[in-house]
């Protein structure tokens, strides 16, 4: 079995101002970096508009052009982790915006979750995006990470406090995509996905 690095597509789906994104986003690289090679794509800085575009005249050429550098970073993913708050005891809005915008660059690849929010720490988000990447043909690890009542976790330093439970779960998910990523990957170069 091959040892290569594969690479992590970390999508940041928190858009708002004083986002906590950053900090949960900065946690979690720094367990996986050397398993993955990252790529962190913030979609505060994508600039995907809202609404598609019909069929027969496509994007227009600002959106095509966004698209054109972040189309191929998806693409070129072989897992994804997603980095979600909840909102209204969902995902935001910007994280279905991007998955809405691609639909091969998902297929066949693994997804694992990296959530923050109140009590549920993020959960009742997750959930919801299960459901979703299914019908991407993604397929989602069962561990995931989850930070409930995040704000009191926040360290002087800036970081993360209190958070060996995290790195336990940290280090499963990261081992389950790594799996689920190379097996993934064999079989698509065995043998195309057929959506």
């Amino acid at each position: 079995m091959t040892t290569d690095i594969l690479r992590l597509a970390v999508l940041v789906s928190s858009v708002r101002q004083g986002r906590f994104a950053p900090v949960v986003t900065g946690w979690f690289t720094a367990r996986a970096e050397g398993a993955f090679d990252l790529d962190v794509i913030d979609l505060a800085e994508a600039d995907l508009p809202l609404s598609l575009p019909d069929r027969e005249s496509g994007p227009d050429a600002a959106t095509a052009d966004v698209l054109a550098r972040l189309t191929p970073r998806l693409e070129r993913a072989d897992a994804f982790v997603v980095i979600t708050p909840e909102y209204n005891h969902s995902y935001p809005a910007s994280i279905k915006n991007l998955i809405d915008w691609h639909f091969t660059q998902w297929q066949a690849k693994p997804v694992g979750f990296v959530s923050y929010g109140g009590i549920s720490g993020g959960l009742r988000a997750v959930e919801h995006l299960r459901g979703v990447f299914a019908e991407m043909h993604a397929v989602t690890v069962r561990e995931q990470v989850s930070f409930a009542n995040y704000w009191e976790l926040l360290g002087e330093d800036g970081g993360l406090a209190g958070s060996e439970a995290a790195d336990t779960a940290a280090k499963t998910l990261l081992e389950q995509l790594d799996w689920w990523a190379r097996s993934l990957k064999e079989a698509r170069e065995k043998r195309p996905y057929a959506a």
